[in-house]
């Protein structure tokens, strides 16, 4: 079976080589990688909760999460410094092209009254936002394990600091978009 990765390569380097007008191959903007970061604000409460959504991420990308911390404490949120307050996963490579592989074709059509992806998410540089409301449209996460629904957030980083490029090579990709009227 052919790598996914290459797959993706060989689809994004006919689609955008002649749409963006790149007289070079070494100018195509890449996928460098995905970053989900999911903040657990019941944490200060119940350090469980921050296993348990630890479980749930490393099953949904197949790699271990990194604990964030908070930086100070906060009387009014009951926080104190260092606390463990969310869950990070940074993938590359095959694992990265797999997730990607897994959003776009099982999880998102699994959300409700989905109408698209926003054109309006990219930050400035280059770099794609999605913002996935509940953890269980992912098929490896088992509902009746499930003790809260919660979301967290998907960054996508490409090579390039356009922001048009970037929504060519994600759309490329096969990134559900919504239509622009």
């Amino acid at each position: 079976m052919e790598k996914l990765k290459n797959k993706y390569q060989r689809i994004i380097k006919d689609t955008l080589m002649s749409e963006l007008q790149l007289k070079s191959v070494m100018q195509l903007p890449r996928l460098e990688k995905v970053v989900i970061n999911a903040g657990i604000g019941d944490a200060t409460q119940d350090a469980k909760f921050i296993e348990a959504a630890a479980n749930e991420i490393m099953v949904i990308t197949g790699q271990k999460p990194v604990l964030t911390k908070s930086k100070k404490a906060i009387a009014t949120f009951k926080l104190r410094e260092n606390q463990a307050i969310g869950v990070k996963v940074t993938l590359r490579g095959e694992r990265m092209w797999n997730f990607i592989e897994n959003l776009i074709n099982v999880a998102l059509p699994r959300v409700r009254d989905f109408k698209g992806l926003s054109n309006n998410a990219f930050d400035g540089h280059g770099n794609y936002s999605i913002g996935i409301k509940e953890q269980i449209i992912f098929t490896e996460v088992n509902y009746d394990d499930v003790k809260r629904v919660r979301g967290f957030d998907v960054t996508l980083v490409t090579s390039t600091s356009k922001d048009e490029h970037a929504h060519a090579l994600l759309k490329a990709i096969g990134l559900p978009f919504a239509k622009q009227n």
